[in-house]
């Protein structure tokens, strides 16, 4: 999958799917890709950014800093503010729902031709 290593942060509601909005999010299933292995390292557990309608500015801040070791994340949703702010950390944003392994195999393989054009 991989030649170099990636840390993907994944919204899912049950650790089988990618299906959450990132506001939204309660679980954030780690993922490291690296020589072709896919490794789930471990579920974070965040409070949601989004209540209600309301975003807690706050939270999104703190929430990307507990995700700032990861080098991706992969949702069903993400807001252009809450991505400005992940962005800011070094964190690229990917609405990829489906299957958590399909999902992060297409990021890595866009990732991997991309990098063919840099």
């Amino acid at each position: 999958m991989a030649d170099k290593i990636y840390r993907i942060a994944v919204a899912s509601s049950d650790g089988i799917v990618v299906n959450n909005h990132f506001g939204k999010a309660k679980a954030f299933y780690i993922y490291e890709v690296s020589d072709d292995e896919l490794k789930l390292l471990e579920v974070r557990n965040l409070p949601p950014v989004c209540e209600m309608g309301d975003h807690d500015e706050k939270r999104l801040s703190e929430n990307a800093d507990k995700l700032s070791d990861c080098t991706h994340l992969l949702v069903s949703r993400v807001g252009n503010g809450a991505r400005a702010v992940l962005e800011s950390k070094g964190i690229s944003c990917y609405e990829i729902p489906g299957i958590i392994s399909e999902s992060i195999d297409k990021l890595v393989k866009y990732e991997q031709v991309n990098e063919l054009f840099n």
